[in-house]
C-alpha cells in the first residue's frame, strides 16, 4: 500500500465513519477500485487489510474524543467517583453514571459475542461487493423511517439492560459492509425511545471500547499470521492521522444534521449508491 492510498482510505474512513452511510462499505468499494486499478494492498477480506480498516476506525475514535471531550470526561470523572464512595459507604442502588457505565459495557460485551460466533460469515461478506446493494438500500430505508418517527421520550437515565442488548445486537449487524454502525445503532436507541441527543452520544460513546476491543483482537491475528504484508507501518499510520482529522468534521455535521432530524438525505445518497452498484455500474471492477 503507498502513501497515497493511505491517505485516500483515510479520508473515506473519516469522512463516512459518522455519517450514516457505512464507512466499511465504502472503504470495501474504494479498495477494489484500487485493486483493480493496478494497487498491489493485499483483497480487502485480507486479515491485513481489514486490521488497516480497523486501524483507520480507532483513528476516528480520536474525532470522538474531540467532540465529546465533555461528556466523556465527566462520564469517566463521575463513575469513579461514585464507584469510590460505594466502596468507602456501602448502600443501597447505583450512581446514575456507574449504570451508564455499566450498560456500555453490557452493549459492548453482547457486540463481542456476536461477531467471533459470526465472524468468519461476515469476513466472506467483505469479497462479495453485491450484498452492497441489500445492506445500503435498507440502511436507506431505515434512516427515512427513523426521520419520521415522533418525538421520543426516554432519557439517559432511562437506559437499561433491555436498550443495552438491542443497540449491541444493531451494533454486531454493522460489522456486515453496508450496514452503517452508528446508522444502525442510533436508529436501534430511536426505536427503543431514546430522545435523538442520547441515542447519538450513546452510539458514540460505545464505539470506542467495541473499536479498540474489535482492533486488538484483529492485530494478535494478524501478528499470529502473515504479518503486514502488502500494508506497511507507515501508510497504517497515516491512515489513522488522516481519518482523526477527517472524522472530526464529519462528526459535527453528522449530529447538526441530526439533531433536526434530517437523516434523510442520507438515506437519498444510499438508494443512488445501491442503484449504481446494482445495475452495475462498478462490474469488473468489484
Amino acid at each position: 500500500m503507498s502513501y497515497l492510498e493511505a491517505i485516500i482510505l483515510g479520508l473515506v474512513q473519516g469522512i463516512f465513519m459518522f455519517v450514516p452511510v457505512s464507512s466499511t462499505a465504502h472503504l470495501v468499494v474504494t479498495q477494489h477500485v484500487m485493486i483493480a486499478q493496478g494497487s498491489s494492498m493485499p483483497p480487502p477480506e485480507s486479515p491485513a487489510m481489514i486490521l488497516f480498516d480497523l486501524v483507520v476506525h480507532m483513528g476516528t475514535l480520536v474525532s470522538i474524543a474531540i467532540v465529546f471531550w465533555k461528556s466523556l470526561s465527566a462520564l469517566v470523572r463521575a463513575t469513579f467517583a461514585e464507584t469510590t464512595s460505594r466502596l468507602r459507604i456501602p448502600g443501597p442502588g447505583m450512581g446514575a453514571f456507574s449504570r451508564l457505565f455499566l450498560m456500555g459495557m453490557l452493549t459492548v460485551l453482547v457486540t463481542g459475542v456476536l461477531g467471533l460466533v459470526f465472524k468468519r460469515t461476515f469476513e466472506l461478506v467483505f469479497s462479495a461487493p453485491q450484498v452492497l446493494v441489500v445492506t445500503l438500500s435498507l440502511t436507506a430505508v431505515l434512516l427515512f423511517v427513523t426521520d419520521r418517527l415522533p418525538k421520543r421520550p426516554l432519557g439517559i437515565k432511562s437506559l437499561g439492560p433491555r436498550i443495552a442488548i438491542v443497540i449491541g445486537v444493531a451494533q454486531a449487524l454493522a460489522l456486515i459492509p453496508g450496514i452503517s454502525r452508528s446508522g444502525i445503532t442510533i436508529i436501534a436507541g430511536l426505536f427503543s425511545g431514546l430522545k435523538r441527543r442520547w441515542a447519538a452520544e450513546y452510539s458514540f460513546l460505545v464505539a470506542i471500547p467495541t473499536i479498540l476491543a474489535a482492533s486488538l483482537f484483529q492485530g494478535v491475528e494478524v501478528m499470529r499470521g502473515a504479518g503486514l504484508d502488502g500494508v506497511g507501518l507507515g501508510p497504517m499510520l497515516v491512515g489513522f492521522v488522516v481519518a482523526a482529522i477527517s472524522g472530526t468534521v464529519a462528526l459535527k455535521l453528522v449530529l447538526a444534521l441530526l439533531y433536526k432530524a434530517q437523516l434523510k438525505v442520507f438515506s437519498v445518497y444510499l438508494v443512488a449508491l445501491a442503484t449504481v452498484i446494482g445495475f452495475g455500474l462498478f462490474d469488473g471492477i468489484i
